[in-house]
């Protein structure tokens, strides 16, 4: 038996086990360890900490980095659920305002006033990202009053920026060169910014990415179908590779018009500029990543992707409106002086929940014996 020592955080709209890279075993693996602490072979994860959604079923592991130009780096696991396996290809925004809030307030970054900024490197993804808090007095606060659409609670605010997004994982904004590619009979704009992500044109599959989380639903075979192909003509898989389902994000974008969010408060077609449905993983996201949001915005400001046409190439703007299932959520741009994105930052919310030792069943060696 495993004695772990781990921290569950709100970022966002997700919850996220945050683990110390000083306490994790080098002996099982991480896989293995994750897997067993969050009942994963369950697909509702009723013997471990997972929470049974792919927003709540996620962890991080945080170290002290060597490199001074960032503080911490951290690994995100996309943790299986009812199959034994993580996930490493991707990145979690809200998962990564969670990890911000927790390097301070474990003192694995120390707290100035009136805010702190905490330098975070991504180590799935090489992305660097800040995580600005607000800490009067150098005080990390636990509690505080932001809220984010999709949650009602309230939480510490977190400003996550995303520093020159584009091309972290395939080397370029658009890793085919083109703003749009026809894949097996659908336009879709394959952009590389925040994290891989394959935006669909909606009404080419049937969809209007107005639909609510449960109407979205009908559309997942066709996406995660896509996905595949997607993931082949990005070069992030090869056809002897397996099947992924965390990378690249895929969903839908179309033009603003007239919707009701999760909670039934309308939206209307001038308050948003584009509309959009991602999935998560195996289902429609409740909300939408983080990543996937910082890849829709890069798209917006792109000359000829989907999202920039559907948006009605709109002047560059510091802010652009995505309306999600639960309402808009507002992302903020800023470009260089040629055009390019150098950041993307999103407002958030997080909370530390609770510290625990997770008692994982997986047996570690005992140290100069040879059983596993």
């Amino acid at each position: 038996m495993l004695r772990l020592p781990g921290t569950l955080m709100r970022g966002g709209t997700s919850k996220c086990w945050v683990f110390d890279e000083s306490a994790m075993p080098a002996e099982p693996s991480l896989d293995r360890v994750l897997a067993a602490a969050f009942g994963s072979s369950d697909p509702r994860q009723i013997d471990g900490v997972g929470g049974a959604t792919s927003t709540t079923s996620k962890a991080a592991i945080v170290r002290r980095s060597a490199d001074a130009e960032v503080d911490i780096e951290y690994l995100f696991a996309q943790v299986g659920i009812g199959f034994d396996g993580v996930e490493w290809g991707s990145n979690c925004g809200n998962c990564a305002t969670a990890v911000g809030l927790y390097a301070l307030q474990t003192g694995l970054v120390d707290a100035r006033h009136p805010v702190s900024v905490v330098r975070m490197r991504n180590r799935n993804t090489g992305a660097v990202l800040t995580a600005t808090v607000p800490t009067p007095d150098g005080i990390v606060p636990e509690l505080g009053g932001q809220t984010v659409p999709g949650s009602a609670a309230a939480g510490v605010p977190v400003a996550l920026g995303f520093l020159n997004p584009a091309g972290t994982s395939t080397g370029a904004l658009l890793p085919t060169g083109d703003a749009v590619d026809r894949v097996d009979s659908v336009d879709a704009s394959l952009i590389d910014a925040g994290a891989p992500a394959m935006l669909v044109d909606a009404r080419q599959i049937g969809a209007t990415a107005h639909e609510s989380v449960e109407e979205f639903e009908a559309f997942v075979p066709e996406l995660r179908r896509l996905r595949r192909l997607g993931a082949l003509r990005m070069g992030l898989d090869t056809p002897q590779d397996p099947v992924r389902h965390g990378v690249p994000k895929v969903g839908v974008v179309a033009a603003p018009a007239p919707y009701r969010t999760s909670t039934g408060v309308a939206v209307a077609a001038a308050d948003h500029d584009l509309a959009v449905r991602m999935l998560s993983m195996h289902a429609p996201h409740p909300a939408i990543g983080l990543t996937s949001a910082v890849a829709v915005a890069a798209g917006v400001v792109t000359t000829g992707t989907l999202p920039a046409t559907l948006a009605g190439n709109r002047p560059v703007q510091t802010s652009i409106r995505l309306g999600t299932p639960v309402g808009v959520v507002p992302v903020d741009i800023d470009l260089d002086d040629s055009g390019a994105v150098r950041a993307v930052t999103l407002h958030r919310a997080a909370r530390r929940i609770a510290t625990a030792e997770l008692l994982v069943p997986v047996r570690v060696p005992v140290p100069g014996s040879l059983s596993s």
